[in-house]
């Protein structure tokens, strides 16, 4: 079976656009008698003639304008290919889809958003706002290409690098009682009224853990960390918070405080992570350490 080269079909298209062979070489940057002999050898090995050669004009015929069509769709594909073979010599300058969960993204995406531009003005990040089971799903399923989580979480058959870690504080509304107290043990916690996030939320489990285990029965459990806040400054419990969102709009309310933890103090740990098999491995530890320098400034 003969397949035709990349260049016969650059020759080809270049004369259908053109109508013209001189042009037409310019074009490829080869003398006319290449490029004709080229596409008569293409024609001679399909066995159909794709132009209408005159002294004054070249025509397609309508073989050669269908060719033409599929040319102009390999020729793409093959300058598609180059560009992906790019990736890992230009470093982050495609498009990475990044997963990130919502006890984090509205705190950290402001931040690091604008520098990573900067230090990467051809990256196109497509940002993905999900809980930690289904970012997993999406990155193994191949969704998306990386995300940000909060550790501890099972992250078999992948691979991540640590970019950060936060204390937790309380919130509490103004004129609670743990409001004297300069710091808080998790151990003086009151249980019944703790406000936590609903099941699935992996900032449920880190407070869980922090105030000694599963047999926790919550007041109210919320779906974000906005319903939770706005429970505490109506005098309805108290909740977690995590650092980076002390100096968001969202904790600018005049009926909560906030306190620090006594040690040892509760807290998680970010990680970037991605499958093991990634052909954009060695871009994600890059976007990894650039994240570390960000988290840390």
């Amino acid at each position: 079976m003969y397949l035709p080269t990349i260049k016969q079909l650059q020759y080809l298209l270049a004369v259908v656009e053109l109508r013209h062979f001189g042009q037409a070489a310019e074009r490829c940057f080869v003398t006319q008698s290449t490029l004709s002999s080229a596409i008569q050898e293409l024609e001679g090995a399909l066995g159909v003639q794709l132009l209408e050669r005159t002294k004054r004009k070249v025509l397609p015929t309508p073989m050669g304008l269908s060719l033409a069509e599929r040319a102009r769709e390999i020729i793409k594909i093959s300058f598609d290919i180059i560009e992906l073979s790019n990736i890992n010599k230009k470093p982050l300058c495609n498009e990475v889809r990044l997963g990130v969960i919502p006890t984090i993204a509205p705190f950290l995406l402001p931040k690091i958003l604008l520098p990573l531009h900067q230090a990467f003005p051809e990256l196109s990040l497509l940002l993905i706002e999900e809980r930690s089971a289904h970012l997993m799903k999406r990155l193994e399923g191949g969704e998306i290409d990386c995300a940000i989580l909060a550790l501890p979480y099972p992250t078999e058959k992948l691979e991540f690098q640590l970019i950060g870690e936060e204390a937790f504080w309380v919130a509490m509304p103004q004129g609670d009682p743990l409001t004297k107290k300069n710091k808080i043990s998790a151990a003086e916690l009151p249980q019944e009224r703790l406000l936590l996030l609903e099941e699935g939320h992996c900032l449920r489990d880190h407070v869980i853990s922090a105030c000694g285990g599963s047999q926790i029965k919550a007041q109210f459990q919320g779906s974000s960390l906005y319903t939770l806040i706005e429970m505490v400054a109506w005098g309805q419990g108290i909740t977690f918070v995590p650092a980076m969102a002390l100096e968001s709009p969202l904790l600018k309310h005049a009926n909560i405080e906030l306190r620090a933890f006594d040690e040892p103090v509760p807290h998680r740990q970010m990680a970037l992570v991605w499958r093991a098999t990634s052909y954009q491995k060695n871009n994600m530890a890059l976007l990894a350490d650039k994240l570390v320098e960000l988290m840390a400034s």
